[in-house]
């Protein structure tokens, strides 16, 4: 679209110029929050890791009793992983709560001793396991936001508002120029008419 090059438009451009860096203070903070974020939530899976880590070194001393033959579909379901909706940066993510399991009564005669402790060890993995995907999830909200907050960052930083201070200065040398013209073209037109009046 052609800049008019008219006082109406330097003031279009003046109130868009203020416009857009007002909007961008807001838009780098967000970004540098999400950056934060994003951040808190890679810490956060890494305690994840290191404590799933810590229950299969706990469980190594005794998994080889795994090994006797249990019926673990029949011992412990996953029901459900629950979630409720969190905020972060005025974004939507999923926020774990807990796992629930459906577990069956077993007979104590019949079954090993240590599948209490197994029950135990697997509901804490599921888990963890359950809680690492949530983070995985919240990370990858966070940082398609994280992208498109950027990009409007650029936009304003790199596009917009030097375009913007660039049509002000093009308005305003021609709106100049346009004021110089005039008053040149008046001080002829006086000059000539002085001229005619004393000829």
């Amino acid at each position: 679209m052609k800049l008019k090059l008219t006082k109406n438009e330097l003031k279009k451009q003046r109130e868009a110029l203020q416009r857009f860096e007002r909007y961008l203070p807001t838009l780098q903070l967000k970004k540098q929050q999400l950056q934060f974020e994003i951040l808190r939530i890679d810490r956060k899976i890494e305690e994840v890791n290191h404590q799933i880590k810590m229950v299969e070194q706990e469980i190594y001393s005794w998994v080889d009793v795994f090994s006797e033959e249990v019926d673990w579909d029949n011992l412990l379901k996953l029901k459900k992983i629950n979630i409720e909706m969190g905020n972060i940066a005025g974004i939507d993510i999923p926020l774990f709560t807990d796992v629930e399991f459906g577990e069956k009564d077993y007979d104590f005669f019949f079954t090993p001793l240590w599948v209490d402790e197994g029950i135990k060890v697997c509901k804490k993995i599921i888990s963890l396991e359950a809680q690492r995907l949530i983070y995985e999830k919240q990370r990858d909200i966070l940082k398609e936001e994280l992208r498109i907050t950027t990009q409007r960052v650029n936009l304003f930083e790199k596009v917009k508002i030097p375009q913007t201070k660039e049509n002000i200065r093009k308005i305003r040398i021609y709106l100049g120029d346009l004021q110089t013209a005039g008053v040149v073209r008046g001080k002829f037109a006086k000059a000539y008419i002085e001229r005619k009046i004393y000829q």
